[in-house]
């Protein structure tokens, strides 16, 4: 498996490529993930591989044409070693094709999405390119399925992403008087917490002790603080920055409503499922996302939450008062809507493709 990130790094491709690892080699297969170290020190990838079932091996992100020749190298060892090769990522993807040209092996790429929306239009090419010498093509959403539909691929599959909590899931609980947002994810324009903020002067007119919570690498934090100021709902808006996995849990749990209004940005970077959102939705919360993009697969509309245009405030708030008014029925169906993306049932999904 190659792919473009891994725990104990954040990001969703890694968070996939790890339990897609883990879920093969749990069916006997022996997996091999090539991926690099981003850390400066290497110390939490050592500590983190010791952990995996699957062998792991690591590339040191240095200089970066030795990096991506590097890349090639190893992938090109491991796969003749092996009988199959993933692709995960859009170098990996590239690499991928590029020795499928000399090694005949089965190949399948999985796709997310922002790789397919690149703003330079020769690297766009290159990635279609690459994608016509895999056998089979995995999207994680039908989104991300409609972004290569002008390709005519026949091999291509759509197998939703999983999700996996560390603690058990919760009993859905009932809502509270004080309505509690919470959005868990990367602060960046992509996940859509600063629309979630341009909707709260309409939300706090209904409901004024309502509380949104922020959680993730607060990468735009001081941009989001400043809309926060100018727009006068500061006092409602709460940073965590990033958190231990019992910590992002706890903080789940107190909330009513999960937030992620994401929209797709000048570069192409689009949300290709939403994976925050099943992981709320299996404790209980149901979840209000937005349209247009790969949340529509992981959101249930009108049962396991709503579906909004992402910059219109009014379909917000009616969303959420919506979904306050039926709160036990929302959450009951949200934590019933969660339980067919657990990896132990995805992974046999992609077993299907290795046989």
């Amino acid at each position: 498996m190659l792919t473009s990130e891994f725990p104990p790094q954040p990001g969703g491709i890694g968070n996939h490529a790890y339990n897609l690892a883990e879920g093969l080699q749990g069916h006997n297969y022996k997996v091999t993930v090539i991926s690099d170290t981003r850390s400066k020190t290497g110390t939490p990838e050592k500590q983190f591989d010791r952990s995996c079932q699957a062998t792991i091996v690591r590339i040191s992100r240095k200089n970066l044409v030795v990096t991506y020749f590097k890349r090639i190298a190893v992938a090109f060892k491991y796969v003749k070693q092996n009988d199959t090769l993933i692709a995960s990522g859009k170098f990996s993807l590239w690499v991928g094709a590029f020795l499928s040209l000399f090694i005949s092996r089965k190949y399948i790429a999985v796709i997310h999405g922002s790789e397919l929306q690149l703003g330079n239009q020769f690297l766009k090419i290159i990635t279609n390119t690459a994608l016509k010498q895999f056998h089979t093509v995995i999207a994680v959403s039908n989104y991300t399925k409609s972004l290569v539909s002008h390709l005519d691929f026949n091999n291509i599959h759509v197998i939703h992403n999983g999700f996996t909590l560390q603690k058990p899931m919760a009993v859905a609980k009932k809502h509270k008087p004080l309505p509690v947002l919470i959005t868990v994810g990367n602060v960046t324009a992509r996940k859509g917490q600063h629309n979630v903020i341009k909707a709260l002067p309409q939300l706090l007119k209904i409901y004024p002790d309502l509380q949104y919570h922020i959680v993730g690498i607060p990468t735009e934090k001081e941009r989001l603080q400043k809309l926060a100021l100018d727009l006068n709902v500061e006092q409602a808006v709460y940073f965590h920055g990033c958190v231990s996995e019992d910590e992002k849990i706890r903080l789940l749990q107190q909330a009513d409503v999960f937030m992620m209004l994401s929209e797709t940005t000048k570069t192409g970077d689009a949300e290709g499922f939403g994976i925050a959102i099943l992981e709320a939705n299996a404790l209980g919360i149901p979840a209000i996302g937005a349209r247009n993009c790969g949340i529509e697969d992981a959101i249930k509309d009108k049962s396991s939450g709503r579906l909004v245009v992402h910059n219109d405030p009014y379909q917000c708030k009616e969303a959420l008062e919506d979904i306050l008014e039926k709160y036990q029925t929302y959450a009951n169906n949200a934590t019933s809507w969660s339980k067919q993306f657990s990896w132990d049932k995805v992974i046999l999904k992609y077993l299907t493709h290795l046989q």
